[in-house]
């Protein structure tokens, strides 16, 4: 069996060789956390050279909580019927993106649940009034069983409604609802979500609209690391399929530990699970520099601070990230798990960045730099030591 050091090695070569899933395992399994997070920062300087760390101004909106998935590890949806259930009217949503506005952002990431009482006609009214009010806002919206629920309630394929969407304004497709493309682990803790045939085939199609994408990945589900190293396979052969075709595919991938803290519906928050799921900050890392030793084709890795805060998030781009996330303003999926920070300033983004060294970079959705003002504050973030 190769040796991990060996495997790091290699990939110091601007010619490296492609990590295949075996070695990918190793270094994840067995390799010494400051040599890979060493070698993986210097794999992210080849690939995206230069010293600078992108960032996004945008807003979360999740229009409704309503859901019929009943993925097992949610605290954030509610049964239709539910006292708790709501969806917001065209006028909350577009307040919330006014307030966007106002800040200097670009986008908004808008995501729900898989509501039955919403057809096709609403979905596509709530994308034009936004169009027409804020022409100059990004629409990212609605993850691939999102997208499902739509078409099913309509008696429509996945295509024609994203078809639809995309005619009426959309501008791309979040990465949402991916968690583990491993059937085995998938199937075990969202088995209405159906298999990762299906999240992978509608993220496919929204590309062949030249529809934006991003990949994700959420962890600590108790698989292996094998598992997390197939999940990634998964994506770097779509990825490799959408280059061919002379499509851009995915613009990143991001990933993050699963939270479990407040998880009163999902069946996963028993016993010793608080405990023994999810992850901590050195596997966290772990996990970021794997991903950008192995994505040779998707060149953006975002650093996810809602769920391991700032200062992981800091060692992170030490260890191989090149975008430090966004502002967000609001989230309420992973936060009702128990994620106590669910917004960041502007410059607090900036802040981090330059902690680790870094330059920051105002970015839109398809990673396109923009003018950026550095704002000052450089004390709202200290260094935190990474422990266990």
């Amino acid at each position: 069996m190769r040796k991990w050091k060996e495997i790091l090695l290699e990939q110091l070569s601007p010619d490296a060789p492609r990590l295949t899933i075996n070695d990918a395992t190793i270094l994840y399994d067995e390799a010494d956390i400051n040599d890979l997070m060493h070698v993986s920062l210097a794999r992210r300087k080849i690939q995206v050279p230069g010293n600078g760390v992108t960032y996004l101004v945008d807003r979360n909106i999740n229009y409704t909580n309503i859901c019929t998935i009943n993925c097992q590890f949610c605290s954030f949806y509610r049964p239709p019927g539910h006292p708790e259930v709501y969806t917001q009217t065209f006028d909350e949503i577009s307040q919330r993106i006014s307030e966007l506005e106002n800040i200097g952002g670009s986008r908004i990431l808008m995501q729900g649940g898989v509501n039955p009482e919403l057809g096709l006609d609403w979905y596509l009214d709530l994308i034009s009034n936004i169009r027409k009010k804020h022409p100059t806002i990004s629409l990212d919206c609605f993850s691939p069983i999102e997208i499902e629920g739509i078409a099913d309630v309509c008696g429509m394929s996945t295509l024609e409604v994203l078809v639809q969407l995309a005619d009426a304004g959309m501008h791309g497709l979040p990465g949402g609802g991916a968690e583990m493309l491993v059937d085995d682990v998938r199937l075990d803790i969202s088995p209405k979500k159906g298999s990762a045939d299906n999240w992978l085939r509608v993220m496919s199609e929204a590309q062949e609209l030249g529809l934006t994408t991003s990949a994700t990945n959420v962890f600590g589900f108790g698989e292996t690391n094998n598992h997390r190293v197939l999940h990634m396979d998964r994506i770097r052969i779509m990825q490799d399929n959408a280059l061919s075709l002379g499509r851009v595919g995915f613009t990143s991938f991001v990933a993050w530990p699963v939270q479990l803290e407040n998880n009163s519906f999902g069946k996963r928050n028993r016993g010793r699970n608080r405990i023994e799921l999810g992850a901590g900050p050195v596997e966290y890392l772990r996990h970021i520099s794997v991903s950008r030793l192995f994505f040779d084709n998707i060149d953006h890795i975002q650093a996810s601070w809602p769920t391991m805060g700032l200062g992981v998030a800091q060692m992170a781009i030490l260890a191989g990230a090149d975008d430090a996330g966004s502002t967000m303003m609001e989230e309420n999926v992973v936060s009702a798990s128990g994620t106590k920070k669910i917004l960041a300033k502007e410059e607090e983004l900036q802040n981090s960045i330059i902690r680790s060294g870094f330059s920051p970079v105002k970015r839109d959705s398809d990673y396109n730099h923009l003018e950026t003002l550095l704002l000052e504050k450089r004390d709202l973030v200290a260094a935190v030591p990474i422990q266990n």
